[in-house]
């Protein structure tokens, strides 16, 4: 069982069964620095695509901006007692392209490097391994106004910027990962627009995501060509576990579509060398794939080291019924714009379970059929979780504790999902909780709370709920309790 102390911190009894985990097995959480940093103009920061995005009017819920988040520039030291003091094992966090590169190319801001160097140095220092992502969204606005992803360029000035990033922290830190949800980036960034830059074309996304696959081959390569012989690199995906309503052919196609577009734009390149041939024959309206260059899925073709999955809903889908007209339930927010280039006559719907405060449907056995997938298509590449979580109306109560029952029951289900994946054979190493922190949730500003770790956004003070504290348990313990 659980308790917390007078300052918040978590205590634990041993519980009287537990499902055990594998030894070494990481217990992690995982933050992005334009959610979290703040400080956008110290030390040498220029503005991101999101610093541009959220300052425009109507793009982001209530206006609100990443301008100081929950002020980690400033408060790092405390919120790593913080990991320390709920035993937490590792920590997944992005490094801020123009933190380090103001203009996204040309020698590196040390000021900006000094900052991660200083918050690995105290993650270490408190036993936590330190999982660095070079890209989690914040594109130099400078390399937009040039074109962003969906030019060639930015692949290239990406690697470059892998490799300072690389020389810098490579010494101590071992596990690395390209990018984010380069779905994100393309899709909703390019197609939609309700992620930064907020374009709309169709056209562009589909190469923004071919650009993001060629970045990913050539930063590999930059950091192969400066890290340790020991240092993993791998890449963080956000796969749709995409599933037909009905088994009628048309809802199948549908599928098939959506899983070309949500996963094997990504996979194939990444794990084959190519894309899938249904892909271009769907998008041939859009555009022929002419910038795929010779060579650039053989480089985008990189060994990996293991591979970090993000997962949080499954999608279903089917063809589009004469009779539907509403919202598009795709849980990618709200958009006259679709996200998915060439499907506009496929349609979402909501499973029938719970909802999360996002309205996405809770369900696990998405995670174990994602992992038990990625082991099938990619056999001995040890997988990681690296993003896992929910948004819930967290509130402090009366007692000055924040009681988030749904949470622990979220997290609880989906860990089980990740033990049940092992037992069939998955090779899962470590599960990083989405967030450690509330924080700025990118269009929905600060209106959604996935922190484990409550944040009172106009004084900053740091209250780990209750889920904090059953994490905790976890973490030390290497094992899963049973359900209450």
């Amino acid at each position: 069982m659980t308790t917390t102390n007078s300052t918040g911190t978590a205590t634990t009894t041993a519980p009287t069964s537990l499902t055990r985990f594998p030894a070494g097995f990481l217990w992690g959480s995982a933050t992005a620095a334009y959610q979290i940093e703040g400080a956008v103009a110290e030390d040498g920061r220029t503005p991101s695509i999101w610093d541009t995005f959220s300052h425009t009017p109507g793009k982001v819920h209530n206006g609100d901006t990443g301008d100081v988040a929950v002020d980690h520039y400033h408060r790092w030291r405390d919120d790593v007692r913080l990991m320390a003091d709920l035993g937490l094992t590792a920590y997944r966090f992005s490094v801020a392209w123009p933190r380090v590169q103001p203009t996204g190319r040309g020698p590196a801001v040390q000021r900006g490097l000094d900052f991660y160097r200083g918050l690995v140095d105290e993650l270490l220092g408190h036993g936590i391994k330190p999982v660095v992502t070079l890209y989690h969204w914040d594109l130099p606005q400078e390399l937009e106004s040039a074109g962003g992803w969906p030019e060639r360029d930015t692949a290239h000035r990406f690697a470059e910027y892998a490799g300072i990033v690389g020389e810098a922290l490579g010494d101590r830190v071992e596990q690395w990962v390209t990018l984010n949800e380069p779905w994100c980036s393309a899709f909703l960034g390019y197609s939609s627009g309700v992620h930064a830059p907020g374009r709309t074309d169709p056209a562009a996304a589909l190469r923004a995501a071919h650009h993001l696959n060629l970045g990913h081959g050539l930063a590999t390569q930059a950091l192969r060509d400066v890290l340790p012989a020991r240092a993993d690199i791998g890449i963080s995906l956000n796969p749709s576990v995409v599933r037909a309503l009905t088994d009628a052919p048309a809802d199948l196609d549908a599928k098939r579509r959506i899983d070309a577009l949500a996963n094997r734009v990504f996979t194939g390149p990444l794990l084959k060398g190519a894309y899938p041939q249904d892909l271009i024959d769907d998008t041939a309206r859009l555009t022929d794939w002419s910038f795929v260059k010779d060579g650039d899925t053989a480089v985008a073709h990189q060994p990996l080291d293991f591979i970090g999955l993000n997962y949080y809903t499954p999608a279903v889908v089917s063809a589009a019924r004469p009779e539907q007209d509403g919202p598009r339930l795709d849980g990618h927010g709200a958009s006259e714009h679709s996200p998915w280039p060439a499907s506009d006559d496929v349609a979402f719907h909501h499973a029938n379970h719970e909802v999360t405060a996002m309205n996405w449907p809770v369900d696990p056995t998405g995670l174990t059929d994602l992992l038990l997938d990625y082991t099938a298509q990619a056999p001995g590449v040890p997988l990681y979780v690296t993003e896992n979580g929910a948004a819930y109306d967290d509130v402090v109560g009366a007692d000055g504790q924040v009681h988030d029952p749904e949470r622990v029951r979220y997290l609880h289900l989906h860990l089980a999902a990740i033990h049940e994946a092992i037992d069939r054979g998955a090779d899962v190493r470590g599960y990083f909780l989405w967030s450690l922190l509330d924080n700025f949730e990118w269009a929905y500003g600060y209106g959604k709370r996935f922190g484990a770790v409550y944040v009172d956004y106009e004084t900053q003070a740091r209250i780990p709920k209750s889920s904090a504290v059953w994490y905790s348990q976890v973490a030390r313990s290497g094992g899963l309790p049973a359900a209450e």
